[in-house]
């Protein structure tokens, strides 16, 4: 089977995308799982469809590396908006469903896609520099003095794999606060390591500061290994409202591969 696909990524956050909006293609999670892999296929954090909608421009269906159904995916979604125009699905604007819900986006002139996320109704403080919420995936944010120097892969997946996550695993982010903006590393369940970026993580990066009053105001510009995104919301009747995440999103490069 020869199967054409497409790489995007959006602050190092790769992703392998494939055309599926007249239907035909089916992939097992093991054929998935290989296409992520970065030594024997063609490598990325995650997979998607992109595929028809009755009501929406398109339906994003995202994958994680190991090839099994994900959630909501920050970075892919904005990449697959930067996908869609390039194909002349869409133009400047877009509103597509994904695993959460309905989401909308927007590609300015300098190619920034901003992608309106869910609102956040619940932000579970754990203690006064932890919280745990889920921003379209789930996410536990831990606020740490210096996240360059910590082992995020051995803290990560410790927390990711304890007695309280185990079972259906939770997103872990390591945050610093530098000024007025943040620094972030983040493990991510489904790819088991860390990650250059995660949308969502950055998101509830942002949202976590303001909860324990370390960031007063909004936009938050939040550093990632890959890049920095911007995170803006409203903050109204104790819950976030308005959120959108914004960034870059590039094609990497486009091929056919055997399977």
């Amino acid at each position: 089977m020869q199967l054409k696909f497409y790489k995007y990524q959006g602050t190092g956050n790769d992703f392998v995308i494939i055309d599926n909006f007249q239907g035909g293609v089916e992939l097992s999670k093991e054929q998935i799982a290989h296409l992520c892999d970065r030594k024997f296929g063609v490598g990325a954090d995650g997979l998607m469809f992109l595929e028809k909608s009755n009501k929406y421009d398109f339906v994003m269906k995202y994958y994680n590396a190991d090839g099994n159904l994900g959630s909501m995916c920050g970075n892919g979604g904005r990449c697959i908006v930067k996908f869609a125009k390039d194909i002349d699905l869409i133009g400047d604007h877009a509103m597509f469903l994904a695993f959460d819900g309905v989401h909308e986006a927007s590609i300015d002139k300098d190619g920034i896609v901003s992608l309106e996320m869910n609102d956040v109704n619940d932000v579970n403080q754990i203690d006064k520099s932890t919280c745990e919420l889920n921003t379209g995936s789930p996410h536990f944010v831990s606020f740490v003095s210096d996240v360059s120097s910590l082992d995020v892969y051995k803290s990560g997946r410790e927390i990711r794999y304890n007695d309280t996550y185990a079972k259906d695993g939770i997103n872990v982010n390591f945050v610093t606060v530098d000024g007025n903006q943040l620094k972030i590393r983040t493990y991510e369940r489904g790819v088991e390591n860390e990650t250059l970026s995660c949308g969502t993580g950055v998101t509830a990066a942002a949202l976590s500061a303001f909860n324990l009053g370390l960031i007063k105001s909004s936009p938050i510009n939040v550093s990632s290994m890959g890049g920095v995104l911007s995170v803006s919301f409203d903050y109204a009747e104790n819950k976030f409202i308005n959120v959108v995440l914004s960034g870059p999103a590039q094609k990497s490069f486009e091929g056919i591969i055997n399977l």
